[in-house]
């Protein structure tokens, strides 16, 4: 039984200033960033590296038109790629580290070889994609009308680097989505049937630091979150390390097609399911290991543990307001077509589901939340 899958080396710098002092720009580095992120606290380093600008290519989730336009752009070769940014930037980075990556949809279906070809570092900006330790690049692809994932080892970055200084300008908003997102990668991870005790630590590790972040600052406003930026990046990165050996499962499958039709940020689409689904699981297999997981959840929520997704509810709507799907414009007869999307295309994710969850079940959790 494997424990657990951590590739890269993983770094802890407090300023963008000791990182660059121990990695330098050169000439054959590819730097894939955000010129609000990079020019704050790089602009004044030397470099020599050249730069893509994420922003000239489109904004939101990442697309497979967005990544195929970035690297038509990219001229002559590279030895390193260095992903500075949120989920859009590090997932576009790890598929511009392999040696023939175009056309994407040809290297998602696995009809292309793939092979690692560039060091790739990367370091996120935000407290929620994880991804900076994970295997896996999710795209939108623009004309299926859905998200995917390419999970291979090849996608492994070098290096994952933490730099708590890179959060401080993150607006409320961004802070909250990606930190949601952060905590359902561990819900998910820590249920997931291919949860071990290693990644179970983490996974539990990441809710407990995340919720008790949360109530702190529900209780003092939203900036008390400043002092606890380092404490919610280093959750999200244990969230990353458990669902990249246990996956996620029906809440990022369910999120994907709302997603991808209604553009909704990543974290906050997850959200709009994730409660719906955890009480899924709760009234079909009540006796099984969520029954214990609940009480750890209730400890810290300090609720009982038959109350515990209502409370988590009021506590997630302090921080990130749950709307139902109707008002981001979504029919009721979407759902259907929702449902089948899920069930035909996301089988990589709900392989991973706590319980059973069958076309009616996904159908009623889409129409409960709606």
């Amino acid at each position: 039984m494997k424990l657990l899958t951590l590739k890269p080396e993983m770094h802890l710098y407090d300023t963008c200033k000791e990182f660059h002092a121990d990695t330098g720009f050169t000439e054959s580095d590819l730097i894939i960033t955000n010129r609000y992120i990079f020019e704050p606290y790089f602009s004044g380093l030397p470099s020599q590296a050249r730069i893509l600008w994420q922003e000239d290519y489109g904004a939101g989730e990442p697309s497979d038109e967005m990544a195929e336009k970035m690297y038509a752009d990219v001229k002559g070769r590279f030895k390193r790629v260095i992903g500075i940014g949120g989920g859009t930037i590090v997932d576009i980075s790890k598929l511009f580290a392999l040696k023939n990556p175009l056309p994407l949809g040809d290297l998602f279906d696995r009809k292309l070889e793939i092979a690692k070809e560039k060091e790739l570092i990367l370091v996120p900006t935000t407290c929620g994609t994880g991804s900076e330790v994970t295997n896996i690049s999710i795209l939108e692809f623009k004309s299926r009308h859905t998200k995917f994932g390419l999970a291979t080892d090849e996608l492994f970055a070098d290096k994952a680097v933490l730099i708590p200084e890179l959060l401080e300008g993150l607006p409320f908003k961004f802070f909250a989505t990606s930190s949601v997102d952060a905590l359902i990668h561990a819900f998910e991870s820590t249920l997931s049937p291919k949860a071990t005790p290693c990644s179970e630590l983490f996974g539990r590790k990441a809710i407990e630091m995340i919720l008790n972040g949360y109530r702190e600052i529900v209780k003092k406003g939203e900036e008390a979150r400043k002092p606890l930026l380092k404490n919610f990046l280093i959750a999200s990165n244990y969230a990353g390390i458990a669902f990249g050996t246990a996956g996620c499962a029906a809440v990022h499958a369910m999120s994907y097609p709302l997603g991808a039709a209604y553009h909704i940020p990543h974290g906050e689409a997850n959200y709009a399911v994730f409660t719906g689904v955890f009480k899924a699981y709760q009234r079909k297999n009540p006796t099984g290991k969520i029954k214990e997981f609940d009480a750890f959840v209730a400890k810290i929520l300090e609720c009982p543990p038959e109350a515990v997704y209502d409370e988590l509810e009021k506590l997630l709507n302090g921080i990130l307001l749950r709307k139902p799907l109707r008002e981001y414009g979504v029919t009721r007869q979407e759902l259907p077509e929702f449902t089948k999307n899920v069930m035909e295309r996301q089988g990589r994710l709900m392989a991973n589901n706590y319980t059973l969850l069958d076309d009616q079940a996904i159908l009623d959790i889409y129409t409960a939340m709606y």
